[in-house]
């Protein structure tokens, strides 16, 4: 409902001016002040849409009640009322944004007609400011979409580089920076903390929060040139396990993995944090992977990585023949140039650790795996490793036993009926009761495609058929098909179509000329 306040030191004119505005209209809520001071309080307990204000009042003008008013108020407008027709005034009003002018007296039907062409304008302008914030409120939810989609796929999934690169250019973070992962560990009971989180984590840093995979959080750390890595890294952790109000510090654990130089490399930096956390009972809630005690030779460093790296592939894609050979692999080579029994036990008890981890994430519950005794030779190493594998692949099997088989084309069909919103992973695996991750590795292992790609296509394909419609502007098609600037939809449609949007339309057109 609009607003507007009459401004008189007569009170006659007040009300003779209020029945004739509220007789032409009637929608809108009408006050009155008595005098300058009394406007300038309104103007803030009101909230006018527009002030009739007298200019010829004792004390206070009006022209300094308007003053007053709108260094606090700019966007309230003002229509004079005044009985001298005086050049001077007219010109400070104009000055301060006084909108039109009334004289004293003035006939009822042009009283309306003023006064109605400036309340319009206001209505225009408040629509105008209603569909900036919806707008600023849906980019908002596409921002943080992008985000957690970001993460989602730079540290779980295989994916085009160009739409890691579109989505990327969508933030405002370099993403050249160096950076870091950390992975917060939470207890069932703390789930709810992750918008506590992820505001903390705003406060106190550039950083890029992911989805809420189990029990764990990630988060992408860009590097602060100012501060050490580790103080970085530190405040933040601590930051975070503040928010644990419930006498759960023994459950709440942050794993710091080390930086890296690119995106390309931020999964090595995911994977260290992972172990960081493998003991959450250390009376220090955060463990840097650089602080995890291991009997490491030097040499054994860049294989134990690729190692890992290799273990997060298999585990995710389910290869659990190319996981066993791989183990036995590596037991072989350890004894074969003699290292200590204790120390092969250790490094592969750390990559059934980070299977332990993956298959968290994906939804399933293992147990902590354990050697159940210290292995007197390799041969019982090798046995008592299989009957480990042998658990996780039991409940790897009996988790995707009980999934149907006809959740690809659920999710398909959802994305097609929906692509002009903005899907995430999660929103997928909340409408098909699946984990995000076993979502994406869904995708590519039954279409070939990342399920952006699928989207994306959905939307282009869209975009095809709206283009052929002249009466829709580039903008409006924008919107239409779910994107939220016009630039960023002409890139996309570029790369997926070899032609921009303008281009493809002037070819359509052609056609249809010939035709």
């Amino acid at each position: 409902m609009m607003r507007l306040l009459i401004v008189d030191d007569e009170p006659i004119e007040r009300e003779g001016m209020e029945a004739i505005l509220q007789k032409a209209f009637p929608h809108v809520l009408i006050a009155q002040a008595k005098n300058g001071r009394m406007a300038i309080d309104l103007a803030d307990s009101f909230q006018p849409d527009l002030v009739l204000m007298d200019i010829m009042m004792p004390g206070m003008t009006g022209l300094e009640a308007i003053e007053i008013i709108q260094a606090t108020h700019p966007t309230i407008k003002f229509v004079m009322v005044t009985a001298f027709d005086m050049f001077d005034y007219a010109r400070q009003a104009i000055k301060l944004g006084v909108k039109d002018y009334v004289l004293k007296p003035s006939k009822a039907s042009e009283i309306a007609l003023t006064v109605g062409k400036v309340l319009e304008e206001c209505q225009k302008e408040r629509k105008a400011a209603k569909s900036r914030t919806l707008q600023s409120e849906k980019w908002e939810q596409a921002h943080t979409l992008v985000e957690t989609d970001i993460v989602t796929q730079l540290l779980f999934d295989h994916v085009h580089e160009v739409h890691i690169d579109m989505l990327v250019e969508m933030l405002d973070i370099r993403s050249t920076l160096e950076k870091f992962v950390m992975v917060v560990v939470l207890p069932e009971s703390a789930l709810n903390y992750y918008l506590p989180i992820k505001e903390r984590v705003r406060a106190t840093g550039d950083a890029w929060v992911g989805a809420l995979n189990g029990r764990q959080l990630p988060l992408i750390i860009f590097r602060d040139s100012k501060r050490s890595f580790r103080s970085q890294a530190i405040a933040l952790a601590t930051a975070i396990l503040s928010l644990n109000k419930e006498g759960q510090e023994s459950k709440w654990f942050v794993g710091i993995g080390q930086v890296c130089q690119t995106l390309d490399d931020i999964r090595q930096s995911y994977q260290e944090a992972l172990i960081a956390t493998m003991d959450t009972s250390l009376a220090v809630k955060y463990r840097f992977y650089m602080d995890v005690p291991a009997l490491t030779i030097e040499t054994d460093n860049l294989l134990i990585k690729q190692q890992q790296k290799d273990f997060f592939e298999h585990i995710r894609l389910g290869d659990w023949v190319a996981i066993r050979t791989r183990l036995l692999d590596i037991i072989q080579q350890y004894e074969n140039v003699g290292n200590s029994l204790i120390y092969t036990q250790q490094r592969i008890l750390e990559l059934l650790w980070v299977a332990n981890r993956v298959m968290d994430e994906m939804g399933m519950e293992v147990s902590t795996l354990f050697f159940s005794f210290q292995a007197n030779d390799y041969r019982q190493l090798r046995t008592e490793t299989l009957l480990l594998l042998d658990q996780m692949n039991s409940v790897y099997n009996a988790h995707y036993d009980q999934i149907e088989a006809d959740k690809i084309h659920q999710v398909q069909q959802y994305i097609r009926e929906h692509s002009h919103e903005d899907i995430s992973l999660d929103t997928l695996a909340q409408r098909v009761s699946l984990s995000p991750i076993y979502i994406s590795k869904m995708f590519k292992e039954k279409l070939g495609v990342n399920y952006i790609d699928y989207l994306t296509e959905c939307r282009i394909d869209k975009a095809k058929k709206l283009l052929n419609d002249p009466e829709k502007s580039l903008k409006e098609i924008t919107f239409e098909i779910g994107y939220h600037e016009p630039n960023y939809f002409s890139k996309v449609f570029k790369k997926m179509c070899g032609v921009s949007p303008k281009d493809y339309r002037k070819t359509l057109w052609s056609k249809q000329a010939k035709v």
